[in-house]
């Protein structure tokens, strides 16, 4: 595996070492359950633990953060690394993913929480609900991802969707839909330009409103109401 790029210092600053160890568990435990394809171990730091790092400009001080389907951690645990100052939940469906996340947690002592579960599950709603940002990375398409995250924001809260070559497509395609429930016209963005060689684009969604409600019955999208 490589060494640490430059701008991992300028990215983690003094939480190097932590970003260093996760990416080193990842190479190897990581690989071994099957969280991450042997062929990501020498990309790791571009693609994957840099790239989620640098959302961390897109999100507030202090902000309590749901990371919908971490899977193997990204982008929560970079996130959660690189800002101490958040308040991060690692929200997984799968035990086996969730038994990893609990553990890089525990291994590095991050101020983040795992939570198993799916955004749609009644329950996962009451209790994530009111969050400031919700994160995703290689999840759904861009209605299904905001009917799932809508309900777990307060109002004025936001969707920081890792998107790649699609975003510009997705919000085309998507963009309607989204706005028919509860959010506002997605934004592309980028992070990380300047530090990172390509910058990760992110989508974002701002929770401005119920959903709309008429006679007929709604989109597949759009289905999952929230309370105000």
């Amino acid at each position: 595996m490589k060494h640490p790029p430059e701008t991992a210092t300028t990215i983690f600053g003094e939480n190097l070492t932590a970003a260093v160890r996760f990416t080193e568990l990842l190479a190897a435990v990581g690989v071994e359950r099957g969280l991450i394809g042997p062929r990501e171990v020498d990309r790791l730091w571009d693609r994957h633990i840099l790239n989620s790092a640098v959302v961390a400009e897109a999100i507030p001080e202090g902000a309590r953060v749901v990371d919908l389907g971490s899977g193997a951690g990204l982008p929560g645990v970079p996130l959660a690394i690189a800002r101490p100052d958040l308040d991060v939940i690692l929200l997984e469906p799968m035990a086996r993913r969730v038994a990893w996340l609990t553990e890089v947690v525990d291994t590095l002592a991050l101020s983040a929480s795992v939570v198993r579960g799916r955004a749609e599950e009644p329950a996962i709603k009451q209790q994530l609900a009111g969050a400031d940002v919700v994160i995703a990375r290689a999840v759904a398409p861009l209605a299904r991802l905001w009917a799932w995250s809508a309900p777990l924001l307060r109002q004025g809260g936001r969707l920081v969707a890792l998107k790649g070559e699609s975003a510009d497509e997705e919000v085309v395609r998507d963009g309607s839909a989204v706005t028919r429930a509860s959010g506002s016209l997605p934004v592309v963005e980028k992070c990380g330009a300047g530090v990172l060689a390509v910058p990760t684009t992110i989508v974002v969604v701002t929770r401005v409103g119920q959903q709309q409600k008429s006679g007929r019955k709604p989109r597949r999208a759009g289905k999952h109401a929230q309370r105000p």
